[in-house]
């Protein structure tokens, strides 16, 4: 199984910015299987739910079921009881066009969540429906300290593999740790799933000075590239996702995926060298997840105010003006920073843990 796995949290959109291209996603899903890789991830609420459905209408209706493998997550933050937990999974189902998944995670646990997973009955319940056949694999995804990751998988031995938030960037992080979440891990023998290894987009652009030390050890190479190539060199991890938004950018990770061969040691240690550099010029690690947006009672566009202010630090801090042309566009059809009410919704489902609330009053006082 090739090691890239096409992430549908950012599929192309038509001109409305809210509906899924779907003709689109399917020539994105044909040139992904054409060139041999079969692994695409979803879950409930991306595209606001719309993500499910873009696939069964780009890859369940059109390809035989054994030649496509089939990720999907039992997301918590979207379920209010133990009873809803079978028809959550039914609906998935449905929306899948599918009889079984083939990696099924509880999605985004830390530990409130695992807490709630257990009381929920939702360690048994992935289980049963592994025994039912509905289901292929269990595990899940993670975003919280290796300390709690070491409890759960502990507590939960059975399963069998988790999805971590892994990149350059990332690694010696000391918000993220994902070095350390890693050998938990890779402790407990479970196998790795990467997901973030462009961090939202962040790491595809980076500052002219990381990106030359990239191109003078590999000009064959783009900065998404090394990205995706650094989380897939690494032992025990058997597949990077990436949330591929346009044909542009599937085709430039087929061409450097299909051959893959892993980073030298040398290569490992310089992305971590440029790490330093590119961390001088983020000021807030968003990664366009757009959880944060889902139950916003104000609509605050929150990554994409987010990405205007990080453009304004890293390129553009002598463009004032041009910077707030571009906030007011973002903003336009939803609440601007100011409009924040404090209900702190957003950090509560946040994965990389940003103080929210008060990134966007800074904002608001800078551009408004």
């Amino acid at each position: 199984m090739k090691k890239l796995g096409f992430g549908l949290m950012r599929l192309p959109l038509l001109e409305d910015g809210k509906t899924i291209d779907i003709e689109r996603v399917k020539a994105m899903a044909d040139s992904f299987m054409e060139a041999g890789f079969t692994y695409f991830d979803t879950a409930a609420p991306y595209h606001g739910g719309e993500s499910e459905v873009a696939f069964r209408e780009a890859v369940a209706k059109r390809y035989p079921r054994d030649s496509y493998i089939l990720a999907d997550k039992l997301s918590l933050f979207k379920i209010g009881s133990a009873e809803d937990i079978p028809p959550f999974f039914d609906n998935q189902l449905t929306a899948l066009g599918v009889d079984y998944i083939d990696y099924y995670l509880v999605h985004a646990l830390g530990a409130d969540r695992h807490e709630t997973a257990k009381s929920y009955g939702v360690y048994e319940f992935v289980q049963e429906k592994k025994k039912e056949g509905k289901v292929r694999h269990v595990g899940f995804s993670f975003h919280d300290s290796p300390e709690v990751l070491d409890r759960i998988l502990t507590e939960q031995p059975e399963m069998e593999f988790v999805q971590l938030q892994i990149n350059y960037l990332d690694w010696l992080d000391e918000g993220v740790r994902a070095k350390d979440c890693y050998e938990v891990a890779r402790k407990h023998k479970k196998p790795v799933i990467v997901m973030e290894p462009v961090k939202g987009g962040a790491l595809a652009s980076v500052s002219p000075d990381a990106a030359s030390l990239f191109k003078g050890a590999r000009p064959d190479l783009s900065c998404a590239g090394w990205a995706i190539s650094y989380a897939a060199s690494l032992e025990g991890v058997f597949m990077v996702l990436s949330g591929m938004s346009t044909e542009d950018q599937m085709a430039e990770n087929i061409g450097f995926m299909k051959d893959f061969v892993p980073f030298s040691a040398e290569e490992l240690a310089l992305s971590e060298r440029a790490a330093e550099i590119v961390k001088n010029d983020n000021a807030i690690p968003c990664t366009a997840c757009r959880y944060c947006t889902d139950d916003c009672p104000q609509k605050i566009a929150i990554p994409d105010i987010f990405k205007t202010y990080n453009n304004f630090r890293r390129f553009q801090s002598s463009n004032l003006d041009g910077a707030k042309w571009r906030y007011n566009s973002v903003t336009e059809n939803g609440g601007k920073a100011s409009a924040c009410i404090g209900c702190g919704l957003c950090e509560s489902v946040c994965p990389q843990h940003i103080d929210i609330r008060a990134a966007l009053q800074s904002i608001s006082e800078i551009f408004e």
